[in-house]
């Protein structure tokens, strides 16, 4: 399905503006995988009823918000999508430092701060690859 969903994205990209139709659809999909991922991680921790749950609960809409606007190119700025992406890695840090907080006696927050850095070292990619075809 990704592939399938990848071919159609590159399709509707033909139209964009050049600096958004150039990017590497293989970095583009990991970022959407990252996101996905770390929402559902933060969505998990978000239930333990801890100290992070906040930040948890906000990282989750705020992955997902990224994720569903990759998905959608049409009408994104780079500059746009560039905010969006700061966006993105502020809010997966805060979740991960207080994740981290409760890491050493909880496995949820462990790997809801694991998913975190994923999901900020994605978006770096993004970044980096944006800067990179600008």
């Amino acid at each position: 399905m990704d592939s399938m969903m990848m071919g159609a994205m590159s399709k509707n990209m033909e139209s964009m503006t050049d600096d958004m139709a150039m990017m590497d659809m293989s970095v583009l999909q990991a970022c959407m995988d990252a996101c996905s991922a770390c929402e559902q991680a933060c969505t998990v921790c978000s239930t333990q009823l801890m100290d992070c749950a906040p930040a948890c609960m906000n990282c989750a809409d705020m992955c997902n918000t990224m994720m569903r606007s990759m998905m959608r190119m049409q009408g994104m700025t780079p500059a746009t999508m560039m905010s969006m992406l700061n966006a993105c890695i502020a809010m997966c840090q805060l979740c991960m430092d207080e994740c981290m907080k409760h890491a050493d006696h909880s496995e949820v927050c462990k790997m809801c701060a694991q998913a975190c850095q994923a999901c900020m070292d994605a978006c770096m990619a993004m970044k980096d690859m944006m800067m990179a075809s600008a």
